[in-house]
């Protein structure tokens, strides 16, 4: 007797958020408003490990919506919405990374390196918030996208634009700085889980 084929799973999430995408490029408002409700927290904390502030995570993630309300419809398989979203952050994230330096060398305040953290501030949250403010913004997102996000080697090289060696090469560098961070900070010598890392605090 043959065997009926297996249709893969699809988590119910995924196939929600592609039915909101085709609704919204046909121009259902509500259904981008739903996308917006699903994913700010998501984007908002992952501008904020890319600019290290507050207001400007704001702003960034504002700008991320206008990319992705008008360039909707160029992306051609709804499925692949959270590595168009997170693409679009990774280049106006590196806008506002030139952005700012082009201003500190204008003023003369650029930094030597990220400010160390306070002794007193041991807690696992405030240890990762310390130890991704070293990384490098490219490796700081790649690492998010990772660690927090769950994307896989070759969604992070798409989102990046760049090579899956590259993508590979700032997930080890990144991994390898967190560690060390991790390390001077804390008791624990690994990189720690999805859980504490996500930042609860901006959801």
């Amino acid at each position: 007797m043959t065997r009926p084929t297996q249709i893969p799973h699809r988590h119910s999430d995924v196939l929600f958020d592609e039915l909101l995408v085709i609704m919204a490029r046909d121009g259902d408002k509500r259904a981008f408003e739903r996308l917006y409700a699903r994913w700010q927290s998501r984007l908002l904390r992952a501008a904020l490990r890319y600019t290290g502030n507050a207001e400007a995570a704001g702003d960034l993630a504002q700008e991320c919506w206008l990319g992705v309300w008008k360039g909707l419809s160029r992306l051609r398989d709804p499925a692949n919405f959270r590595s168009f979203l997170f693409g679009i952050l990774h280049r106006r994230g590196a806008d506002h990374v030139r952005a700012v330096i082009r201003l500190r060398e204008r003023t003369g305040d650029l930094p030597d390196g990220p400010e160390p953290s306070e002794p007193a501030r041991q807690s696992d949250h405030s240890a990762i918030m310390d130890a991704f403010a070293t990384l490098a913004p490219e490796q700081r997102l790649a690492a998010h996208l990772h660690f927090v996000e769950g994307l896989t080697l070759a969604e992070i090289a798409d989102v990046q634009s760049i090579p899956a060696g590259t993508a590979k090469s700032r997930l080890f560098h990144a991994r390898r700085k967190l560690k060390a961070a991790l390390s001077d900070a804390t008791p624990r010598k690994s990189i720690p889980s999805k859980e504490i890392i996500n930042d609860r605090n901006t959801r």
